[in-house]
């Protein structure tokens, strides 16, 4: 049962802010030991790599992308080389991520960017960041915290799915809910607190029908309940390493314990 579970006949007492943060805090903990191997999901060996990247994730899965950037790398290496790049090549070998040419003209816009504003590097600043064509402040964070080491929240929707579901916060403008998340944790925690909710929202509190009964911080989830709470089906819902299926990487970090995503057509 969750923690939001009232006594049989009293009503629950509303949860004060700073046992709220408590609460916060300890599911950061917990994600912690059930997630050490928490990363981005996106492929990248660069900045400039994973701000393409994170470009094209809008609207598609990160697997998607993985499968889709081998080849865009391989005709596109530098900024120069995408700014340079006749826009239906570009947008054929970006097709499978969907809405390729509006993403080609923001990939070949911020490339020309960076080659005429930055020297042809990716600025490590979010003032810079958001100048960019196509950039707002999800892909300047997770740029900042995965390339550059800068501390960011990334609200995409699993983020803000999941805050809301523990009742973090009741807003839905991200940079809203990125500011009230922001000030529970030290600003340390940051990155790794993205990427561990992320996780969480990919592998096991899903959308539609969460795993309820398969969570390791049911006991902390006021929302517990809303998804299957039997253990041996929510069991069945778990995804990628949860449920023994590869995950979103084509190449992911040596301590990630699944099993390598395939490459397009391959299955």
């Amino acid at each position: 049962m969750g923690s939001a579970g009232a006594a049989a006949g009293k009503p629950a007492k509303p949860e004060s802010h700073l046992a709220m943060v408590r609460r916060a805090r300890r599911i950061n903990r917990e994600l912690a030991e059930v997630y050490p191997y928490a990363h981005p999901e996106l492929d990248f060996r660069n900045p400039f790599e994973l701000l393409v990247a994170t470009v094209l994730s809008a609207q598609t899965t990160d697997l998607r992308v993985n499968q889709t950037t081998p080849a865009l790398f391989a005709a596109y290496p530098t900024p120069e080389d995408m700014a340079a790049a006749v826009p239906e090549r570009l947008e054929e070998i970006i097709r499978p991520t969907g809405f390729f040419r509006a993403k080609a003209r923001s990939l070949i816009g911020l490339s020309a960017a960076l080659r005429d504003d930055f020297d042809g590097e990716v600025p490590g600043r979010l003032a810079d960041l958001v100048k960019l064509p196509g950039v707002g402040r999800k892909t300047a964070n997770v740029v900042l915290g995965n390339a550059f080491g800068v501390p960011g929240i990334t609200v995409d929707t699993h983020f803000g799915r999941l805050v809301r579901r523990w009742k973090w916060t009741e807003q839905e403008d991200p940079e809203k809910v990125e500011a009230e998340v922001a000030a529970i944790f030290p600003k340390s925690e940051w990155t790794m607190l993205s990427h561990r909710v992320v996780f969480h929202g990919r592998r096991i509190c899903h959308s539609r029908k969460p795993a309820c009964g398969a969570c390791p911080i049911a006991s902390l989830c006021p929302a517990y309940g809303e998804g299957e709470t039997d253990p041996d089906k929510a069991r069945k819902l778990l995804k990628y390493e949860m449920g023994g299926y590869p995950g979103q990487r084509l190449s992911p970090p040596p301590d990630y314990p699944g099993s390598p995503a395939p490459p397009l057509g391959a299955g």
